[in-house]
């Protein structure tokens, strides 16, 4: 997309990019995933869907759709189950939002991997080849990434031992700013949240009747152990509100779009494959 747009045509064409509706009709939209999921598994033969649970509204509409999925193709006779997995690095703070979260999926199955042994092995095992972090502050973001794709290993493990797919939370507020880890959160087989802005995730919670408390919990990946629970949009200087009217096709401060925009471009590599000489080439 070339900069050169104007920041109307940088909108419009992000939007489409996204593949992002100004309005969606929850219960439809709820359907539309729901078969989606089921699909998947059909095409790909698969027997089970493999799930991240967090405590945040992502994993719990994801995780809600998942089940109802498997659900469904358990109803025309197919063998499918979901596992959901929690994935706490030692002990989590919302453990009882993610609790909570379970509760209101009634996931087949529940698994716990404490990533904290595996992501601090890591995070020596690289500091013992002499690398050296500038501050406490870039290795703690580091040790975060390691968290994240330390969490996408546990869950194909899991998927590689039940015939499953690996199921992504990403959805268009988290696109267009790159905000996930690419080969952690952003490492999946299929992501029926894509598309939608985070108010339209929290719609699609509220339709499922989930507790008003965890459908308007603020975001955070938690993934800083210097900084606990700090909400996302801290760590993006942006609000959720804003990024999704811009999605939305709104107006929005001119500011912030702008740094909108730039995010997108920045961040390109997370939305693609490894990039490729055809890629570069003028």
């Amino acid at each position: 997309m070339p900069n050169s747009l104007s920041p109307a045509d940088q909108q419009s064409a992000i939007i489409a990019a996204l593949n992002v509706r100004s309005n969606i009709e929850p219960a439809e939209e709820a359907e539309r995933r729901i078969n989606f999921l089921y699909q998947q598994l059909v095409k790909s033969g698969r027997a089970a869907l493999v799930l991240g649970i967090s405590g945040g509204v992502d994993s719990l509409t994801a995780g809600i759709l998942s089940q109802k999925a498997v659900e469904l193709a358990r109803a025309k006779g197919l063998q499918a189950q979901f596992i959901a997995m929690r994935l706490p690095y030692g002990t989590q703070k919302d453990e009882a939002d993610a609790q909570r979260s379970l509760e209101a999926i009634k996931p087949d199955v529940i698994l716990t991997v404490d990533v904290k042994p595996a992501s601090d092995a890591m995070l020596a095992s690289v500091k013992a080849a002499n690398v050296i972090f500038p501050d406490v502050n870039v290795e703690d973001f580091i040790l975060g990434n390691i968290k994240a794709r330390q969490r996408m290993i546990a869950q194909y493990a899991v998927a590689g031992n039940t015939d499953g797919l690996v199921v992504g939370t990403d959805h268009a507020a988290e696109a267009v700013t790159g905000f996930f880890t690419k080969y952690g959160d952003g490492g999946c087989d299929v992501a029926p949240l894509s598309g939608l802005t985070k108010r339209q995730v929290r719609s699609l919670a509220h339709h499922f009747g989930v507790d008003a408390i965890l459908v308007n919990k603020i975001p955070t990946a938690d993934l800083e152990t210097l900084a606990p629970m700090k909400p996302d949009e801290a760590s993006l200087g942006l609000g959720y509100a804003e990024i999704d009217d811009y999605l939305e096709g709104k107006k929005i401060d001119v500011e912030a779009a702008a740094r909108l925009a730039n995010r997108y471009h920045l961040t390109a590599h997370k939305r693609s494959g490894p990039i490729t000489p055809s890629d570069t080439d003028a």
